[in-house]
């Protein structure tokens, strides 16, 4: 009798947690880039070339733009978006809020080409702006060859600022202006570097490795850290590419929550709804899926 309530009581609960789980935008091709703001949500298809905006009932197509691979989304100061191009040529474009294309650069300041592709940005309160580039996709990975790029606030060009990272992927900065965290997704690695005042990065360490905080679910090249984002704490919440799950950090690198996500194994980003009590997690169902179809759900933080 005890092991039988025990079996339903552990079925309520799994019922339980995936109640939790809301879908609210379905039939994503290659979900990411989610962004809420001003009460919309706001995402991107990296195999649609779409930027979308949702405002609780229906879908809008902002912007389509053909081989750019939509991809890292970021909200300027001056309520324009930054968006990452992770074609292998790579590009960062400014857009405004309805999806016009202000600006593009194509190199940084020396004039070097994005090749390998732009992969997420993130914004700094002084209105600065990092950006990292992924690397040409082989499977296996063979080669090296992600950057972060610095664009200073009110700068006309993007400056190199850190190479030779193992599939630059997600970015983040911490409350305090004080340290970048960067994915390498094969390595399974979040690093972490010092911002000095001038917006140029030192001391580059490993800040968490994520098979020793949680067990993988595949064994793949590709499964590691996505994108993330940074809570006002300085938690980190980091989608876990293959992983089909979001792994909430301390910034003292300690595992404080898995959220489980049950839409699919190709968990690519997260965002933080109104207050941070929510979060927006996109998806791709299958990683193996070359149209990366997916969706977007919706599950409450935890504190």
């Amino acid at each position: 009798m005890k092991i039988l309530s025990f079996i339903i009581a552990a079925l309520m609960a799994a019922e339980m947690t995936r109640a939790e789980e809301t879908v609210i935008v379905k039939n994503v091709l290659g979900a990411e880039g989610p962004l809420y703001f001003d009460g919309n949500l706001y995402f991107v298809g990296w195999v649609s070339n779409t930027l979308s905006k949702w405002d609780g009932k229906k879908t809008t197509v902002l912007n389509n733009a053909p081989n750019c691979g939509h991809n890292g989304l970021a909200l300027t100061k001056q309520k324009t978006f930054l968006l990452a191009c992770t074609d292998e040529h790579g590009a960062i474009l400014e857009l405004d809020l309805n999806g016009k294309e202000l600006r593009r650069w194509d190199a940084d300041d020396k004039g070097n080409k994005f090749d390998g592709g732009i992969n997420d940005i993130v914004v700094t309160a002084n209105g600065g702006a990092y950006a990292t580039l992924f690397g040409h996709f082989v499977d296996p990975p063979t080669t090296v060859m992600g950057k972060i790029f610095y664009l200073a606030p009110g700068a006309q060009n993007w400056i190199e600022f850190a190479n030779n990272l193992n599939y630059a992927n997600g970015i983040g900065v911490s409350p305090d202006q004080k340290t970048l965290y960067v994915s390498e997704t094969v390595g399974n690695c979040i690093l972490k570097f010092d911002i000095n005042p001038d917006g140029s990065l030192s001391h580059r360490a490993n800040f968490a490795l994520l098979n020793l905080l949680t067990k993988n679910k595949v064994d793949s090249w590709w499964i590691g850290p996505d994108s993330m984002k940074v809570d006002a704490k300085g938690n980190i919440y980091v989608a876990q590419w293959s992983g089909g799950k979001v792994l909430k950090i301390s910034p003292a690198g300690k595992l404080l929550h898995v959220f489980n996500i049950a839409a699919g194994n190709g968990t690519t980003n997260v965002a933080f709804g109104e207050r941070e009590k929510d979060l927006y997690v996109t998806v791709v169902k299958n990683p193996n899926d070359p149209k990366a179809e997916g969706c977007i759900v919706k599950i409450p933080n935890v504190q």
